[in-house]
């Protein structure tokens, strides 16, 4: 048997683990367009802050390709597959790579800057350890940071810079940050952390262009203003990378999969960011673009592309972090109200900084948001991932004091 993985994050690595686990004898090539061993992407904002070398960034040690007796193709990208033959094909050779099984696991590309002058030097987006391998190199001189989005990344690319010394100003284009991941009470509250400890931030305010003599000096804000910048970092989403794949594998917004991670073609397998399987809450095709989904994801996959067959259970929106003051846990879907048929129940302590919302449908745990009070959280992830009803008074989970045990019993 043959198998091609094309990516060397965590999705094409948990698969190729996998493969090995049930197939010790097949052929494993994986190719990835970055020339590396496996690392921690969600770690490269802590090599930006100062707090973990880039060397520290490998999750799997130097014979890993070795051990597992795999053939890696690195710093090159397919440019094409053809389903009919079974092969994949180089960008920048003349070689291809026959296969039996193969898994797309090439995550997703950082979305350009929609700007003019977006091509100047020192503009740059935060989603390989190159990119911030780069931007390091141009730290020392940097004055001025822009960091572009209220997101993950832009927050985690702001909390860098303030932590090497800097004082970066923040661009958000919505009312608040983290806007995909929390509504707006809990985004208001990361704001206020935000200002109080000495971050820029400036809300409803888009880049219409860049200025600069090679590299960027100052940016056209939308509101007329001009800020000065000598390092812009962008974090304005991402797209499914998969430009290379013929149109008789089905895709929509990343690659369609079933239950067992296969394409709508034979054979063919996606995992990861980008790849769109079922949302266990929403219950249609989802990507949520997170790391222990992507691990799942090319676990199962592997398993299923070497003959075991596994389903897959769902994707399912989960996000933990900590902002300064705030520790925040957000589950399955949050922003809604009660006009799409959700039931909603809130707490929010201003003063103590704590908030709770639980969202239900019907009587079905599908979504929370947790500042501060973290407790149980374990527990409605449980509630939500296994659709359990809840039938005692479902404000009552509101209260971090409840005895949960009474739930059980429920």
């Amino acid at each position: 048997m043959e198998y091609v993985i094309v990516g060397n994050g965590i999705a094409g690595t948990c698969a190729a683990e996998a493969i090995r686990e049930v197939d010790p004898e097949g052929a494993i090539c994986m190719v990835g367009d970055e020339n590396t061993l496996p690392y921690s992407r969600p770690m490269i904002s802590m090599v930006l802050a100062g707090s973990v070398p880039p060397g520290k960034l490998l999750i799997r040690p130097e014979n890993f390709f070795e051990h597992l007796r795999i053939n890696p193709v690195l710093g090159n990208r397919i440019s094409a597959i053809d389903v009919d033959n079974k092969r994949v094909l180089m960008e920048n050779s003349s070689q291809s790579f026959s296969f039996d099984r193969l898994l797309i696991a090439t995550g997703a590309d950082a979305k350009p800057v929609d700007a003019d002058g977006r091509d100047l030097g020192h503009i740059f987006c935060m989603r390989t350890k190159d990119h911030v391998l780069q931007m390091l190199d141009v730290l020392p001189q940097t004055r001025n940071p822009l960091v572009l989005g209220g997101g993950l990344v832009g927050f985690k690319a702001a909390y860098g810079l303030l932590k090497r010394g800097l004082k970066p100003t923040m661009l958000i284009t919505s009312g608040y940050p983290l806007s995909i991941q929390l509504d707006k009470t809990a985004g208001l509250m990361v704001l206020d952390e935000l200002l109080d400890h000495g971050l820029h931030v400036r809300v409803g305010i888009s880049v219409k262009s860049f200025e600069g003599n090679g590299t960027v000096k100052k940016a056209h804000l939308s509101d007329g203003t001009v800020q000065p910048c000598d390092l812009v970092i962008a974090g304005k989403g991402v797209s499914p990378a998969f430009s290379f794949l013929p149109e008789n594998v089905p895709v929509n917004v990343g690659i369609l999969v079933n239950r067992n991670l296969e394409t709508g073609a034979a054979g063919i397998f996606a995992a990861g960011d980008v790849a769109e399987s079922l949302d266990i809450v929403r219950k249609t095709p989802w990507i949520n673009a997170i790391w222990p989904e992507a691990a799942e994801q090319g676990r199962i996959a592997g398993m299923n592309m070497a003959g075991r067959p596994v389903a897959y259970r769902g994707t399912l929106s989960r996000n933990v972090m900590r902002i300064f003051g705030l520790d925040l846990m957000t589950l399955g879907v949050v922003n809604t109200d009660a006009s799409s048929g959700y039931e909603i129940f809130t707490k929010n302590d201003h003063r103590r900084k704590t908030y709770r919302k639980l969202v239900f449908r019907e009587e079905v745990l599908v979504g929370a948001i947790l500042i501060n009070q973290m407790e149980q959280g374990g527990l409605f992830l449980s509630l939500i991932r296994n659709e359990i009803p809840i039938t005692i008074p479902r404000e009552n989970l509101l209260d971090p004091g409840f005895n949960f045990r009474k739930l059980m019993r429920g």
